[in-house]
């Protein structure tokens, strides 16, 4: 007698309508082309021209210091106020001729005076951060009338004219720049007018 094996009947499910599209989406973009790089165009790992992100690249670059910021030094800033009349009376500074750096319209953020022809130090203020301070450079008036190099506690301040003068009269201001050198090694440059006479 011959001896049948049933074989179980596997049940299909016929496929949904919804399921047809989706099944669709994924062959049409399984053989859509790749993009091609641009001619020139770096070609990334991948091949398709596009980058991999850079680390940091979203961040903005830190901005450089521009004319007139403190560089350098513990961080802080410097600062320099306008004298006042009554900060240059009180002084009493000595000598026959004076010449001021002013930036702007304000009155000066340095003062100096000195006797001609000596060789006694020329006598200058300056008010940093609220307080007058002393400054002295050597030669008397002659020696402040061009370039001159002062002088103070923790301080040097360098007046370099750059530029002919402007005007005329007997003592016309000179385009200039006042740079403030602190000890710690902070600088600061200033913009502004150098003037001296009567």
């Amino acid at each position: 007698m011959t001896r049948h094996t049933h074989v179980p009947r596997t049940s299909f499910r016929p496929i949904t309508a919804l399921a047809l599209p989706v099944l669709a989406g994924v062959l049409l973009a399984a053989c859509s082309p790749q993009p091609t790089p641009a001619p020139g165009a770096e070609v990334s790992p991948d091949g398709t021209g596009h980058q991999p992100p850079v680390a940091g690249a979203d961040e903005t670059p830190p901005t450089p210091a521009s004319a007139g910021d403190t560089i350098g030094g513990d961080g802080s800033e410097i600062r320099l106020d306008a004298l006042t009349a009554s900060d240059i009376d009180a002084a009493n500074l000595q000598g026959e001729l004076a010449c001021s750096f002013s930036a702007g319209d304000a009155m000066p953020l340095l003062v100096a005076k000195g006797i001609v022809a000596s060789d006694e130090p020329a006598q200058g203020l300056v008010k940093v951060s609220g307080y007058v301070e002393p400054v002295y450079a050597p030669g008397g008036f002659n020696g402040i009338t061009d370039d001159p190099a002062f002088t103070g506690q923790g301080k040097t301040i360098l007046i370099a004219v750059t530029d002919a003068a402007i005007g005329g009269g007997e003592s016309p201001p000179r385009p200039a720049t006042l740079t403030y050198q602190r000890a710690d090694g902070a600088s600061r440059v200033f913009e502004g007018r150098w003037q001296c006479g009567p």
